[in-house]
């Protein structure tokens, strides 16, 4: 029987699903290293917010976006942005990569690269990086190997808070949280109307307890 612990931290051996993925960002030498990530967005009731609270901590992040959101709030994106935070693909309808062809979940990535790119034309320019996130971390092989040929870093997770989940509270996510996370820890939050009333009451002490333990954040 699994750990409780791989509810919320992944395993490093279950690395080798992916193994050129990015489980961990980068170990801080001189401090302990962060990457807090958002899924799902963008969204008003969310995304504004969030924006707020990592500017209250001078904190920079990075977003993974739903390319049909993306569609109804450009300028939610390109204020994220404009703010110095990094961005990703998290497909254009957050499609489950088991659940289709690989081919139908390619088309559905570039569809979601293009609305990106109408909305911050910089994207995917030569040298600049692309990132993707799969929704609940499932991809095809063929499509895993599609996505590395095509240049782009694959961003997985270490820590998930269950921020989307309503049978936690606010107050449970945060210990868990502070629990699990480590050094280099990709932290897997949400600005979705799903998760934002436990994603906004968590993400200021979150922040706050890390920064007082030491940790400073980065983005991708």
């Amino acid at each position: 029987m699994f750990p409780l612990r791989i509810l919320y931290q992944f395993p490093d051996w279950a690395h080798r699903w992916y193994p050129d993925a990015l489980w961990r960002g980068s170990i801080g030498v001189t401090a302990p290293t962060v990457y807090i990530t958002f899924d799902d967005g963008p969204v008003p009731e969310a995304t504004p917010q969030v924006l707020d609270i990592l500017d209250s901590f001078n904190v920079k992040a990075t977003f993974f976006w739903v390319g049909e959101n993306l569609l109804k709030y450009p300028h939610l994106a390109r204020e994220v942005v404009k703010r110095g935070h990094r961005i990703g693909n998290h497909t254009f309808n957050h499609l489950s990569g088991w659940s289709v062809s690989a081919d139908e979940y390619k088309t559905n990535i570039l569809k979601a690269d293009a609305i990106i790119r109408q909305a911050i034309p910089s994207y995917g320019e030569l040298g600049s990086e692309k990132l993707f996130r799969p929704p609940y971390g499932k991809m095809r092989g063929e499509v895993y190997d599609w996505l590395k040929g095509k240049g782009y870093t694959i961003v997985l997770w270490d820590l998930v808070t269950h921020d989307y989940n309503r049978r936690y509270t606010p107050q449970e996510i945060e210990r868990i949280s502070m629990r699990y996370v480590r050094n280099g820890s990709i932290i897997l939050m949400h600005d979705s109307i799903k998760a934002s009333k436990n994603t906004l009451a968590v993400l200021p002490g979150l922040i706050s307890r890390l920064q007082i333990g030491g940790y400073q954040f980065r983005s991708l």
